[in-house]
């Protein structure tokens, strides 16, 4: 039991760490939802594109990290496009809610190549919390209340699209923040983090009715240096403008490349104007003698289709 205690501590510890006062990015964004990771997509799409997404990590562990978020975005016009998300983060006794509002721009550098830049700004809203009101035992007489704080700040993210390769990067968190009610000492004030996606998609024609989709997500935090790459693939069937996918991804920290902190399965299906994605994160660390994985399920709608005509919608 002590044993189990040392290394949950430890893993929440990175956890709380790497929350940089954002939601957590694990494999949301893969269940044909990109937004979720980068503002730039707000608005591509001829419909109002509406995501719920649920996490629950570690099943089978007590009170383990769950995150929920509600994503919409929608066209403006054939140039713009403006998004929102909502999320909720727990993780123990600490919890985080907050929001986004973006907007994007989108150029049209040639239709008949499908060659197309966007760039957006997002502004985020974050309060993260310790709640100590659930501790069994307190002994530091230094803790006395709950410690919360607010943290508004900004994002930046382009998008370079032509025909089926498309590559994103992204800055979060612009500002730096004091957060000294926390810990004076060791509490970090550069929030900033860097995220680079990119993949291909691959049909030998338009009409092919499978396409594969490999594609790579890279996150670095620049307080500590730590980094993170998935590796992904995704293989998709259509059925006029239905479709099926399967796939999977495998999470590694930079520096340890053949210590996969987790693999994923995932599948899905948009059928009409509904959409549903699962994903099951097999953690691959020490974890993995007291919880078997991670649960991630995205449902959506898509409403108003033909919301706009520009071919950099599609």
């Amino acid at each position: 039991m002590k044993r189990l205690l040392n290394i949950l501590f430890l893993i929440v510890a990175l956890q709380i760490n790497s929350q940089e006062l954002t939601a957590p990015q694990l494999s949301q964004y893969l269940s044909d939802n990109p937004f979720l990771m980068s503002s730039s997509y707000a608005g591509i799409g001829n419909f109002v594109k509406v995501r719920m997404n649920g996490l629950t990590q570690w099943v089978g562990v007590k009170d383990a990290p769950g995150t929920q978020s509600l994503s919409a975005d929608v066209r403006l016009g054939n140039r713009s496009g403006i998004g929102m998300v909502l999320y909720n983060d727990s993780n123990g006794e600490t919890k985080q809610k907050g929001g986004k509002i973006s907007f994007a721009h989108h150029l049209t550098i040639d239709k008949y190549d499908n060659h197309f830049f966007s760039f957006a700004l997002a502004f985020n809203l974050n309060q993260f919390r310790i709640d100590i009101e659930n501790f069994d035992a307190n002994n530091d007489m230094g803790i006395t209340n709950d410690r919360a704080s607010s943290n508004p700040n900004f994002d930046i993210s382009v998008l370079y699209r032509k025909e089926g390769f498309y590559l994103s990067l992204t800055t979060n968190n612009l500002l730096n923040k004091d957060f000294k009610k926390f810990n004076p000492i060791y509490e970090p004030n550069t929030l900033r983090s860097y995220h680079f996606y990119s993949g291909y998609k691959m049909r030998r024609s338009r009409r092919a009715e499978f396409e594969i989709e490999p594609s790579i997500y890279i996150q670095y935090f620049e307080n500590d240096g730590r980094s993170v790459t998935d590796l992904n693939t995704k293989f998709r069937w259509y059925d006029f403008i239905d479709y099926y996918y399967a796939g999977i991804t495998y999470r590694f920290l930079n520096d340890q490349l053949g210590q996969p902190m987790y693999i994923a399965p995932i599948l899905g299906m948009k059928k009409g104007n509904f959409y549903f994605g699962y994903s099951y994160q097999i953690v691959m660390n020490e974890i993995l003698g007291y919880s078997s994985g991670t649960h991630v399920v995205t449902v959506g709608i898509d409403l108003f289709q033909g919301i706009s005509n520009c071919t950099c919608t599609y």
